[in-house]
């Protein structure tokens, strides 16, 4: 049995916002991933339970094609595709779910219609640091995902039956993607009570996993190739992987967005490597994302160097500067970072 760990009065604020609303939209950061996605169709598909007017899920932009297959996802209404829209819908809204980030800025270009949205907001997140931006805010860092702490609040609300296979298979999938399939920030029984109980709706756990990370076109496996042979770089006594791509080599391999999805875990499958690092450059600045095993707190690694931020053992951040500054930046705090400090 799951323990209770959701305050009450912020349950039966939620229901009465649910009960009440009649137009719902749910939005995630920007480059969502599987967390992202999966919590937000995984609500979509229980808020179609109820006799509702509208039900929207709204992203800034686009996701990868490996979560494309989702229930749901073909709806999902991107901004930069469809900005007007996206505003409107925004705008419009009774009650606002903020989904899978922490701050406002993290909906990128979608930030000014969701401040300025008059709806009920609620945010559902498992990251630190929340902002004070919404009504209601159910912020729990200790859950492994967004996806693992929007099912707990189905359950607190009495709910659970009204969770079937598709919203089933949008929380696996967010559960699995932000746990390296379960290889990190997973060690809770609760979270195999709670695939358990998703195994129940019907799931097929083994074929998300097909879908997830074996099935890749052709030139996101030549970039992975080209990762592991060309650039990846080994600093054997700080016991760290780094490499770096520039937009010219991500563009040489027909780059789509999530093609680099992981790849930041690969140096960690080598022997006494225990942290990794990966940049991407993009248009105007540079992605941060790091990983880590074992005690190694990667968080305060991106907050120190990178403008970031996350989980212990998965976090991500940002440099304002060229691609070779960064990789500078972060080969000095590989000299310099104390995480006892």
């Amino acid at each position: 049995m799951l323990t209770k760990i959701i305050d009450s009065d912020k349950i039966n604020k939620l229901k009465t916002y649910i009960d009440k609303g009649d137009k719902f939209v749910i939005v995630a950061h920007e480059m969502p991933d599987g967390d992202a996605i999966g919590s937000s169709l995984g609500l979509y598909h229980y808020l179609m339970s109820f006799d509702k007017k509208s039900i929207k899920v709204v992203v800034p932009n686009s996701f990868p094609e490996f979560l494309k297959w989702m229930p749901g996802a073909r709806d999902i209404v991107i901004y930069e595709q469809y900005p007007d829209f996206a505003t409107q819908l925004t705008a419009d809204a009774d009650v606002l779910f903020c989904l899978d980030f922490n701050a406002v800025k993290r909906v990128g270009q979608l930030a000014s219609a969701v401040a300025a949205s008059d709806a009920r907001k609620v945010l559902i997140d498992h990251h630190l640091d929340p902002e004070n931006f919404c009504n209601i805010s159910i912020s729990y860092p200790e859950m492994c995902s967004t996806c693992e702490l929007m099912f707990r609040i189905i359950c607190a609300l009495g709910d659970v039956d009204l969770i079937e296979k598709d919203a089933a298979e949008c929380f696996y999938t967010g559960m699995m993607t932000d746990t390296g399939s379960f290889s990190y920030n997973s060690n809770s029984e609760g979270i195999y009570i709670i695939v358990s109980e998703l195994i129940k709706k019907g799931i097929d756990k083994d074929d998300i996993y097909r879908k997830v990370n074996q099935v890749y076109s052709e030139s996101r496996l030549r970039l992975m190739g080209y990762v592991l042979y060309e650039k990846m770089k080994i600093y054997p006594d700080k016991h760290a992987a780094m490499f770096a791509l520039t937009q010219s080599e991500l563009n040489s391999f027909r780059y789509k967005s999530g093609d680099t999805e992981g790849f930041v875990n690969l140096p960690l499958s080598i022997k006494g490597i225990r942290f990794s690092a990966f940049f991407r450059q993009e248009t105007n600045l540079i992605k941060a994302s790091l990983r880590s095993v074992g005690d190694f707190p990667c968080n305060k690694f991106a907050a120190k160097y990178f403008n970031g931020g996350g989980h212990k053992n998965a976090s991500g951040g940002e440099f304002y500067g060229t691609l070779d500054q960064a990789v500078k930046r972060f080969e000095d705090g590989l000299m310099q970072f104390n995480p006892n400090n």
